[in-house]
Parts: structure tokens; sequence; C-alpha cells
């Protein structure tokens, strides 16, 4: 550790926000969604890694590849009365707030299971359907009519309460605070022509039909965005396209509708393998969603400063030349005494000659910076590409950033 260490003064510290907006993309195919078109990739001990289901994320990404076992996958434990930690345990279940009060002793041990995931959700209510999902989202939605009047709940433009709808649901996982205004995109194909396009081109969460250019309903909202909680509700009745296909899951086929918009995405219906009619398969239809989040990343920005006629020493060997210090090397001991030689500092001061040499000035090359916490452990360390000369005469300002 260095004799001196610099405090950072008042003006030597920002916190600052940087703003980002990672894009999301997700395409759902006959029951299957993938993420940022990330195919299936085996593991050594699970068949896709990182061990979810393509179209899902891992939070935090464990147990990625491990195999299940005593010594395999992580799983969070508590204990009764004791603290929360983290162990390997072939042990696995769910428990209740009334199981855990009732059932396990003072010290018992009670296990989860990772890793955790998520992905898009949708939902499809027919007319009339029971939807406390929707019904949960009523005052969002009045909440949010002044942007635009499709947002109302019931209005004569609909009654969200009974008329046929689809809700996506997206984790926060995915957008951060808030999806982006104006950057949602729905696009729904039919054997591999698109035959619809949705965007929120005016910013205010109307999800407007922008293709086919010139569509007889081109120009009209299919939905509505609710940005901040992650959820599109679309609610376009009309037929996109002729083709009849089977979107409920079940016999009956319809016509191409946004309500029909990503049917598989993780909505209990299954792919169209062993069905015998396949020209009126789902299989036929594909759909892409697009947005970008809206995250906030903290970072802070700190100011070292070396000052003048400071830090021009080095305890480096390199600091020393030991072909003129070589008679110092060794200290003169006797029986009553014991001194050490001062050793000669090699000279880097540039000359236009090979002899005579430059007059000596103390000079150091800075190549790394340390960050101390008050009790002067060290907590970071910040390494520059090229060392940086350091006369008596020169003052020095490096500036690190960290984000938080």
């Amino acid at each position: 550790m260095p004799d001196t260490l610099y405090r950072f003064g008042a003006d030597d510290v920002f916190y600052n926000r940087l703003k980002t907006h990672p894009e999301s993309q997700f395409y759902i195919y006959d029951s299957v969604v993938y993420y940022k078109n990330r195919s299936l990739q085996s593991g050594s001990f699970t068949p896709s890694v990182p061990n979810v289901r393509p179209g899902f994320v891992n939070l935090y990404e464990l147990n990625v590849d491990r195999l299940d076992g005593d010594t395999g996958l992580i799983r969070p434990i508590i204990t009764k009365g004791g603290a929360v930690e983290f162990i390997r345990r072939n042990a696995d279940g769910t428990v209740t707030t009334s199981d855990y009060l009732t059932q396990f002793a003072h010290g018992a041990k009670i296990t989860g299971s990772y890793p955790l995931t998520a992905s898009i959700t949708r939902e499809y209510f027919a007319a009339s359907a029971t939807r406390k999902h929707m019904d949960a989202l009523k005052n969002t939605l009045n909440y949010y009519t002044p942007l635009s009047k499709h947002y109302q709940f019931s209005s004569s433009m609909g009654e969200k309460s009974s008329q046929a709808l689809n809700l996506i649901s997206i984790p926060s996982i995915f957008y951060g605070s808030s999806i982006k205004k104006g950057s949602v995109d729905l696009r729904f194909y039919v054997t591999g022509t698109m035959v619809g396009q949705l965007r929120d081109v005016n910013r205010n969460g109307e999800l407007i039909q922008v293709a086919p250019y010139g569509s007889p309903n081109s120009g009209s909202v299919a939905g509505v965005a609710l940005y901040n909680e992650g959820f599109l509700c679309l609610t376009g009745a009309w037929a996109i396209n002729d083709r009849q296909l089977k979107y409920t899951g079940g016999t009956s086929v319809d016509e191409g509708k946004w309500l029909y918009f990503g049917v598989g995405a993780n909505d209990t219906i299954t792919g169209s393998s062993g069905e015998t009619a396949s020209t009126q398969t789902r299989a036929s239809a594909s759909f892409y969603m697009a947005f970008s989040g809206t995250h906030y990343v903290p970072n802070v920005t700190m100011m070292a400063h070396a000052p003048r006629a400071e830090l021009n020493h080095s305890n480096n060997p390199t600091f020393i030349d030991f072909e003129s210090s070589a008679s110092f090397a060794n200290p003169m001991t006797g029986t009553y005494q014991y001194i050490e030689r001062d050793m000669v500092i090699k000279n880097t001061v540039s000359a236009s000659f090979v002899e005579p040499t430059a007059s000596f000035r103390k000079t150091t090359y800075i190549s790394k910076v340390a960050i101390y916490d008050e009790y002067k452990n060290v907590i970071g360390i910040a390494t520059v590409a090229t060392p940086v000369k350091k006369t008596e005469e020169r003052d020095l300002t490096f500036k690190l950033k960290l984000d938080i």
C-alpha cells in the first residue's frame, strides 16, 4: 500500500444515469417462440443451453448446463429460523405460507429451484369469456384514456370486458423501465408473406395497421400498448387475410385477424404436428414482434489527480539503475553499524546524443490507479492502455468511469 493516499474532493466524483434502448425481437412459429433468432443449442447435461426452452431467458444464468444430482444443480434454500443461503441439493419443491408455518419444524430446510425463466405470453379471450387479467387492467387502461380514446375500457368502440380480445404480456426483464414509444412493431405472416403490420407511429400507444399499404383497413387502430406495464391489447377483429387456418387450437378455422396474432406463444395451444388437414394448420402462419426497451444504467465518474511535484518516486525495481548501483547493492555492516548505501535512480530523460546523457529529472510512469474504501481496502484498479509519463512539474488527472 502506498504511504500517501489521496482523498476525492467534492468536485471529483459525479453520479450519472445512462439511458439505453436495447431492442428485443420475438418470432413465433408453430407454437415455438424464438428470441432474437437464437437457435436451440444442446449442452453436455441439458437439451438446451442456457437450460431454458426456446424464447425464454435464464435470470442470472444459473444452472446453465449442469447435471441434476447432489453436486449438480444450484438450488435456493432457507432454514426456518435461519439465514438464506445457496447450496446444491437434490430436493425440490414449492412451499406455501401455511405449510411453512405448520408443516416445518424450527431449523428445517426448505428448498426451491433454479433457473428462473421468463418469456412472452399470449392470452386469447373469446367474446363474453371470463378474463380476470383484463379486468385487473381496467383502471390502468382508463388512466391512459387522455392519450387515446382507444384505451377506454368501456366505450362505443368496444367493451373490453366482453369483446373478443388478444392480450400479450411482456415481462419487464425484456424492456426494463418501460417500452420505448414508437418502437413497437407487429407483423403477421401467412406462407411467408406479410399480410399485416402494426406500428405505434403516433407514439401514443395506438397500434395502427400500416401495411399492406392501401389495404381496406390500413390506418385502423387494432389495439393499444401499455408501455410502462408491458402489455399489448389487440382488439382488431377484421380479416387481414382470407386464408382459413386453425387459429384457436380446435378444429374450427377462421381468417387471419389481429385477435390471433402470436398464437402458440405460451398460450397452451400446441403445435400442428400430427394434424391431417395440413393446408389449414397454424404452421402456415408466423408472427414477428419487436420493440425497444428503456434501461437506466447508473454510473459514477471519478477524477483521480496526480499533483505536481508528487508521485515521482517508485518502489518498482525497474526504477533503479542496477548497473550504476552494483557496488552499492550490499549494505555496510559491522559490530556497531548497519549502513544501506543509496541506490542510483535510472535516468530515463531523452537526449539527442548517447553521450553525454541528458540532465537527470525524476520521472515515473503511471500504469494503474487503485481506488480504496474508507478502511483502506482496494475496491478497484484501473489500468491504462499505455503507461503515462509523470514529471515533477506536471499535473495529471485520470478520469475513471464505472457502471454501478
